[in-house]
């Protein structure tokens, strides 16, 4: 049997974990447990990620996120109403309800055994130069399975967008250059992120006037690439049999995720 490359194993597991992680930002109950974090979308978005930074500048903030205007972050954080550690319990509060109003999920033990799976390869990535992942897994485990699962989703997909702001800067990629790449594969809806990341028109319009389609189709295909094999290492460490049990076990998990998170969304996954 011919063996799957880790990268495209990678790119698999994301597949995989991204939904589970994106519901803190669109399931109802996460949204009204997450409210009192600030008066905007934004500030409670900034708010919850941010969060494992503590406190620090806008500009760390802005840095570590990597595709977003500055003032977008300085504006989201200004009406942050809560200290990080308080925005840390309300994630953690949201998540819980987001779940538990999902339904279906399982009580057979297997959500206990994806939570461990997946807490074993968040701790195994690699830190250096990956700030959003190593804050995430420097985080103590949650006492509930389902919550050890999100926090343990969360941490590798951060350490897969730290990755993925290296792979960018390496291949010359501006921070509103990676959003047009985005648009021109297909992937995310133009207005959604040009909107959201206050993205300026005049750059927006340089960046689409850099590249023609096979040139930005190549870039984008290369910097993905580049993304994969960089967040390969947590499935390295846990082993192609116990990541393949991850991945079934998360399946079903993600399918019912996918009812609540949409597609095509900013995140350039689509179901």
């Amino acid at each position: 049997m011919t063996e799957v490359p880790v990268e495209h194993v990678a790119r698999r597991m994301w597949r995989l974990f991204e939904p589970v992680h994106a519901l803190i930002y669109f399931a109802p109950g996460s949204l009204r447990d997450t409210g009192d974090l600030g008066p905007s979308f934004w500030s409670r978005y900034v708010a919850q990620r941010a969060a494992p930074l503590g406190p620090v500048p806008a500009a760390v903030v802005t840095a570590a996120f990597g595709g977003f205007a500055p003032d977008r972050i300085t504006d989201a954080l200004a009406g942050v109403a809560v200290p990080p550690e308080v925005a840390l319990e309300r994630r953690l509060r949201g998540i819980d309800m987001a779940f538990r109003e999902l339904g279906g999920l399982p009580d057979d033990g297997s959500l206990q055994e994806a939570a461990d799976l997946a807490w074993e390869a968040a701790q195994a990535g690699e830190d250096a130069g990956r700030v959003l992942g190593a804050a995430n897994r420097a985080l103590p485990r949650p006492g509930e399975p389902h919550l050890a699962l999100w926090q343990a989703t969360t941490t590798l997909r951060e350490h897969r967008g730290d990755g993925h702001l290296a792979a960018l800067a390496v291949h010359g990629v501006s921070p509103v250059g990676s959003h047009v790449l985005k648009v021109l594969a297909g992937e995310s809806p133009e207005r959604d992120l040009r909107l959201g990341r206050r993205l300026p028109d005049d750059a927006w319009a340089a960046a689409v006037a850099r590249w023609s389609p096979d040139e930005a189709a190549a870039l984008h295909a290369a910097v993905e690439d580049a993304t994969d094999r960089a967040a390969a290492g947590p499935w390295t460490a846990l082993g192609p049999e116990r990541t393949a049990r991850l991945a079934e076990l998360l399946e079903p998990l993600t399918a019912i995720c996918w009812t609540v998170v949409p597609s095509p969304n900013p995140v350039g996954l689509t179901r």
